[in-house]
């Protein structure tokens, strides 16, 4: 089975979903399945060459091109007459097509090029229909809203799947734009278990992180962003550092948004903040070692399609603190792999407190339970064969030919 994933970037620092598409590559390329990416990157982009799974970058390129994205917000939406060209010229060679985000010119140019086709395609809205994006950003929701009807509508409509990775995803999704028309489907999706030496892991992130010098901390791993609720948890840490003297906080991530100047303002001057570190964005063994190091693991967010780096704690059995807005905190709570806590500040608070007042037993068995939800629900070695099933049943379903079976 042959597939082609269509995504604005594969730039790793744009977040979880071009890590997935390539996490699961590996994996489904183990069972003789093959993966390529068609992007909107410009070629030359560097992040095009380093990614492990082929890819053909068609955005646009040069200097007045660089300009006008520079100073025209919605210039960034990526347009490129090369997308709807490559796909009419190459999209027969694939059994699928899966399109994977909203909101910028790869969805409405896959759906220009493949209406019509005899390639069915799936979309990953990956949380973009989320309504906290509406209510946090109106005047974009405005724009949204317009070009909801005029467009991105169809694409859902149209598409043989739309795949969410969480029912609580789903729940949200249809309650953001009208008319919304979609033929629905909750697949597995998560994160693959740490492999490598442990002792390794913890030595190379003690190398990125120097400044910690073996003490106990907390974890966060994502994206510098506002939705992240890293100022909530800033603020709750400086609350309670004096009470857990023996704990320091990590924050790592790519700062995306030039947001990390202000947060470090937060705690300027005061005792808690040479407490609290910024290796910046970690990768391979230093990840691996920073979860593998920690006593626990932090998301804050306001909004949150899935999270991939609660399953990867999860996966090493690290506990986890969310909020009830990290789309899989049912699951986490009922499972009792971790805390579940409203956004705001009260509640980050709180939720700091009980998970470092936790007594070594009650450690151990959150930590073997965050082992086993990941097992049961996050082990991407399933999910992503599991995915494969589920596009060929929908595919079936709609009269369409049945994609190749595995090893045929």
């Amino acid at each position: 089975m042959k597939i082609l994933h269509i995504i604005a970037s594969v730039d790793p620092r744009t977040g979880g979903p071009i890590q997935g598409v390539v996490l699961s590559s590996q994996i489904w390329r183990a069972h003789g399945h093959e993966r390529d990416i068609l992007s909107l990157d410009p070629p030359t982009a560097p992040w095009v060459g380093a990614c492990p799974v082929t890819t053909f970058a068609v955005g646009m390129k040069g200097p007045v091109h660089d300009w006008i994205r520079r100073r025209l917000p919605w210039a960034r939406y990526a347009y490129t007459p090369g997308l709807k060209r490559w796909l009419t010229r190459n999209v027969s060679q694939y059994d699928a097509v899966v399109v994977n985000g909203l909101w910028n010119y790869a969805s409405l140019g896959a759906w220009r090029a493949l209406r019509g086709t005899a390639t069915p395609f799936f979309v990953f809205p990956h949380g973009m229909l989320d309504p906290w994006f509406n209510e946090a950003y109106p005047l974009k929701a405005f724009f949204k809203t317009l070009y909801w009807r005029l467009f991105e509508h169809k694409t859902l409509r149209d598409a043989r799947g739309v795949l969410f990775t969480c029912e609580e995803e789903r729940r949200r999704a249809a309650t953001s734009f009208r008319p919304y028309r979609a033929r629905e489907a909750v697949v597995g999706y998560g994160a693959r278990a740490a492999e490598g030496d442990p002792v390794a892991q913890r030595t190379s992130f003690a190398a990125a992180a120097p400044g910690l010098d073996g003490r106990n901390f907390i974890l966060f791993v994502g994206r510098i962003h506002e939705k992240k609720g890293v100022d909530l948890l800033i603020g709750a840490f400086s609350r309670i550092a004096t009470e857990f003297p023996d704990l320091d906080l990590v924050i790592a991530g790519p700062d995306t948004s030039g947001l990390r100047g202000r947060l470090e303002a937060i705690g300027a001057g005061q005792d808690f903040a040479r407490r609290i570190h910024w290796p910046g964005m970690l990768v391979g063994d230093a990840k691996w070692g920073a979860f593998r190091s920690a006593r626990f693991f932090v998301l804050p967010s306001h909004q949150e399609n899935f999270g991939v780096a609660v399953a990867e704690a999860l996966s090493l059995g690290v506990p986890v603190l969310v909020t009830d807005k990290v789309n899989i905190w049912r699951e986490v709570e009922a499972d009792g792999a971790g805390i579940v806590v409203p956004d705001d500040a009260l509640g980050v608070e709180q939720g700091l407190r009980r998970m470092c007042a936790l007594s070594p037993a009650r450690s151990a068995a959150m930590a073997e339970a965050a082992r086993a939800c990941f097992a049961a629900r996050y082990d991407l070695n399933a999910n992503a064969l599991n995915l494969l099933d589920l596009m060929r049943g929908m595919c079936a379903d709609e009269g369409a030919p049945r994609l190749q079976q595995e090893g045929s």
